[in-house]
């Protein structure tokens, strides 16, 4: 058995920051293990542009993005495997299989979990009729077209406006498919504004808020999709359906994180976000394990993945090299209230954290001429204005050290959205 110092699961972006920061902070013995063929993640299939802005202040596609991380981690000689899957974690014992070298195993003295996330399959949508061809998810046809160079389909409809669903809308106008409209059960969109905007609105594509498909035409291949308007509730209402001549079906509906090796391991988990409950240092419940990225919670930008990994890999880094800090503070509890669903971190420790911590979160529901407020108990201390406020777009708010460390006897943080 091989003992390594930080061994970090997938070789996405997450896993590539990770390894980055945690070599710079002056681990040497550190490992990445990648099941697929290549380093970089979802991002190779990713040929659009929009990434980078933050972290490189210009505009590039998702290759160019990982591949700056590729290089950079190629001349600081991080070690990587790539066809390497790993199947169980144990007492920070990693195993894995290998296509060049079979069952292996490695003890490691910290572990970064960044394995990233999934598409939600059809199979959670319990839409009746049969199952034909032309039913794909979001990120299969976008494979399919940009890696593959396969059409999936020439009429399209697009269920759920996530992201993923709203980049393909585009995509497949550009090679010549009609995209007949993007169904969303919300009353709001799941992606970003500027995805509407250049992906829907530029290419006159409807967006319907508050629908759903609820039926499916055709057995052998999809011939079309009924569509209905949805109530507060959720559920159909009578007299609203209408049909959809297509023959394809895209399924944008949700992303999951990647956490069966988490919850194999017995790391709890949040159940609003399906990802870890970690502490401001990235750390979950279990000592020497830390999570970053779309495995921590599903991110709206690249750029936040990769600063939210570089935090853990020298969060790991200072781990190994020190142990877990002693401290003389407490873990204060971060609560989400009137308008925020979950925040990540769950508790910070002014103890053990950087200078800042960075606390992200999401609304549950859209607020408008509204400001997002941090309350050291009874007591305001951040008043941020924000114009428009949505479920899609995460937001963030950064605490300072110092702050923390004035605040005598404070046991709770709130944040909480309140309107005009």
């Amino acid at each position: 058995m091989e003992n390594i110092d930080v061994i970090i699961i997938g070789g996405g972006p997450a896993g590539l920051a990770a390894a980055i920061e945690a070599k710079k902070a002056g681990v040497d013995n550190l490992l990445i293990l990648e099941r697929d063929s290549d380093l970089g993640g979802i991002l190779n299939q990713c040929i659009h542009n929009g990434f980078g802005l933050h972290t490189f202040q210009e505009e590039l596609t998702g290759p160019e993005y990982a591949g700056r991380f590729i290089k950079e981690l190629k001349a600081l000689q991080i070690p990587y495997k790539l066809n390497t899957m790993v199947i169980e974690i144990k007492d920070k014992i990693v195993t894995a299989v290998s296509r060049q070298e079979g069952y292996v195993e490695y003890k490691a003295k910290a572990i970064i979990l960044a394995m990233g996330c999934r598409e939600r399959p059809r199979g959670a949508l319990n839409i009746p009729g049969f199952r034909p061809a032309g039913i794909y998810s979001a990120g299969t046809a976008q494979r399919l077209v940009n890696i593959e160079g396969f059409m999936p389909g020439r009429e399209v409809v697009i269920l759920g406006s996530g992201d993923i669903g709203l980049i393909m809308a585009r995509r497949m106008t550009l090679e010549g498919a009609k995209v007949k409209l993007v169904a969303e059960l919300m009353p709001y969109s799941g992606g970003l504004k500027r995805n509407i905007v250049q992906c829907l609105d530029d290419y006159g594509i409807p967006l319907k808020l508050s629908h759903t498909v609820t039926g499916i035409d055709g057995k052998d291949r999809l011939r079309g999709v009924f569509i209905s308007r949805v109530d507060e509730a959720r559920k159909p209402i009578a007299g609203t359906e209408e049909y959809i001549s297509c023959d394809t079906l895209l399924l944008s509906v949700g992303l999951i994180p990647e956490n069966e090796l988490s919850q194999d391991m017995g790391v709890e988990i949040e159940p609003l976000t399906s990802g870890p409950v970690v502490n401001e240092s990235l750390e979950t419940s279990q000592e020497g394990i830390y999570a970053c990225g779309n495995v921590l919670h599903v991110h709206d930008l690249v750029d936040y993945v990769s600063e939210e990994a570089g935090h853990a890999g020298r969060s790991a880094a200072q781990y190994v090299k020190n142990g877990r800090p002693e401290t003389a503070g407490k873990d204060i509890p971060l609560i989400p209230s009137d308008g925020i669903r979950y925040t990540v971190p769950r508790t910070v420790n002014a103890d053990r954290m950087e200078e800042t911590a960075v606390i992200r979160m999401r609304t549950d529901g859209v607020y408008k001429n509204c400001y997002l407020n941090v309350y050291f108990g009874a007591d305001r201390v951040i008043h941020k204005k924000r114009m428009v406020m949505t479920p899609g777009e995460m937001e963030e708010i950064t605490l300072k050290k110092q702050d923390l460390k004035a605040a005598a006897g404070l046991d709770r943080i709130i944040f909480r959205v309140e309107e005009q």
